[in-house]
């Protein structure tokens, strides 16, 4: 799996929108025919009819159209992956496994999560916990601050133990 990291995954400061990457990937796969990116990648792909633009019609009737491949962002795509993310890992849990290759190659497409030291060195700087009953009230303003880079379970913790300290 060491050497996929190398040619496959994607992160902002590439310069590529995410929906090419994952094409060039895809194509890229074909030709060395590596059936998990190429299989992975047309995943991806498929799930863009999924995405759509609420519009509305002349007779004023709402509706909705799928997104044209010039209007998905990197965004939409990043939930497309995370929802994979999301099933795999319940899949394995079920399987009582802790990764696949599968899982670690959508992982190289997400952006790097935040660790707990950060979130914890965070919130010493930016939140005042003396102004909350209890540290896990401050959930909402840390969580907003780090968005889908923090897990919500990871931050719990992580404020669950500095009420603790």
């Amino acid at each position: 799996m060491s050497e996929i990291s190398k040619e496959y995954g994607w992160d902002a400061s590439m310069g590529i929108p995410l929906y090419n990457k994952i094409r060039q990937d895809m194509k890229g796969a074909m030709i060395k025919k590596d059936t998990l990116v190429r299989d992975t990648m047309r995943l991806i792909m498929g799930s863009f009819p999924s995405l759509t633009v609420s519009i509305i019609l002349e007779s004023g009737k709402k509706t909705t159209r799928v997104k044209k491949p010039e209007e998905i962002t990197d965004d939409d795509i990043l939930n497309i992956i995370r929802k994979f993310v999301k099933s795999e890992k319940t899949v394995l849990e079920l399987k009582k496994e802790i990764t696949s290759d599968y899982l670690e190659l959508l992982n190289f497409y997400l952006p790097r999560m935040a660790t707990s030291p950060e979130i914890e060195l965070w919130v010493r700087d930016n939140v005042d916990l003396t102004r909350f009953n209890s540290p896990i009230q401050a959930m909402g303003t840390v969580m907003k601050h780090f968005g889908k880079l923090a897990d919500g379970n990871q931050v719990k913790e992580v404020l669950k133990n500095m009420g603790a300290s």
